[in-house]
Parts: structure tokens; C-alpha cells; sequence
């Protein structure tokens, strides 16, 4: 549970750095965005077949599917959620 959270403030934090913009919330948010991240990252990469993708383990594959989970999660926000950020 505490590696979920370590690992889901990491993705959110680096996938806030990457998309320009003001970004929802604080601490608690790029925690929530960096696990939602994880699990679209993870289904995404299991839907186009890459190997790894989802275990439990560190990996830089993971992280990177997490990142691009949570841009997508970011996007979706900003672009319909909350369109006044």
C-alpha cells in the first residue's frame, strides 16, 4: 500500500511536470492521479501487448506506462472536467 503510494506520487508528479498548464489540486491529487495513472497505464499496455506491464514490480516500463496513464488522466481534466484551469 505505501509503495502505491510512493509510486503514484512519483508518476502523477513527473506527468504534471510534463503537461503545461495549471494542474488540479496538491499533494493528495498527484497521489490519486499517479495510481489512476498506473491502472489506465497498465491496461493500456496489456491491451497492445507489451510484456510487463502491470506486475507489481519496479520497473521503468511500468513508470513509463504510469506517466503516460496519468498525461491521459491530466488531459481529460483539463480539457473536460474543469475547462477554467
Amino acid at each position: 500500500m505505501i509503495w502505491w503510494l510512493i509510486f503514484g506520487l512519483v508518476a502523477g508528479a513527473l506527468a504534471k511536470l510534463i503537461m503545461p498548464g495549471k494542474d488540479p489540486g496538491g499533494f493528495i491529487v498527484t497521489i490519486l492521479i499517479g495510481i489512476g495513472g498506473s491502472f489506465l497505464g497498465g491496461f493500456i499496455g496489456k491491451t497492445i501487448g507489451v510484456e510487463g506491464v502491470g506486475s507489481s514490480d519496479f520497473s521503468l516500463t511500468n513508470l513509463t506506462f504510469s506517466i503516460l496513464g496519468a498525461l491521459v488522466i491530466l488531459f481529460i481534466w483539463k480539457k473536460f472536467i474543469s475547462p477554467k484551469l
